[in-house]
């Protein structure tokens, strides 16, 4: 059974809105090419940029007017709400394969910054050893 999904904001994967992730989950696809037909398409056609700038807040306030609807018809409040949000704890195999090269490189840098480095700690106090004397 395919279920429709409504048109909504994605606020997962947004860039400015949600508006280009929310159409290419409604239709299932990579928002990727939504966001490069929608700077293709004014650049290729006779649409302005100004048409197409209009175009996407007209459809940012209808996916926020959509997301309001589809809150309240839910009955719960937002605090309940969260609860769905979280999902389960990726796992670490999860985290290091599923993540950019940017992410993983921060968490190396947290890594290292956070954990102890004993041989460094010695080289250290013996330079402020060496200072006193």
């Amino acid at each position: 059974m395919d279920r429709k999904i409504p048109f909504t904001l994605d606020r997962r994967e947004k860039k400015l809105l949600g508006v280009c992730s929310g159409l290419g989950r409604t239709m299932r696809i990579d928002p990727t090419f939504i966001r490069v037909a929608w700077v293709a398409v004014p650049l290729l056609t006779f649409v302005t940029v100004w048409q197409a700038i209009v175009a996407y807040l007209i459809c940012g306030i209808i996916g926020t007017v959509q997301r309001n609807r589809l809150a309240r018809r839910d009955g719960r409040s937002e605090f309940e709400r969260m609860e769905d949000a979280g999902g389960e704890r990726p796992s670490v195999h999860d985290l290091r394969t599923k993540l950019d090269a940017t992410d993983r490189r921060m968490m190396a840098i947290d890594h290292h910054l956070n954990s102890q480095n004993d041989d460094l700690a010695r080289e250290i106090e013996a330079l402020r050893k060496e200072e006193t004397k």
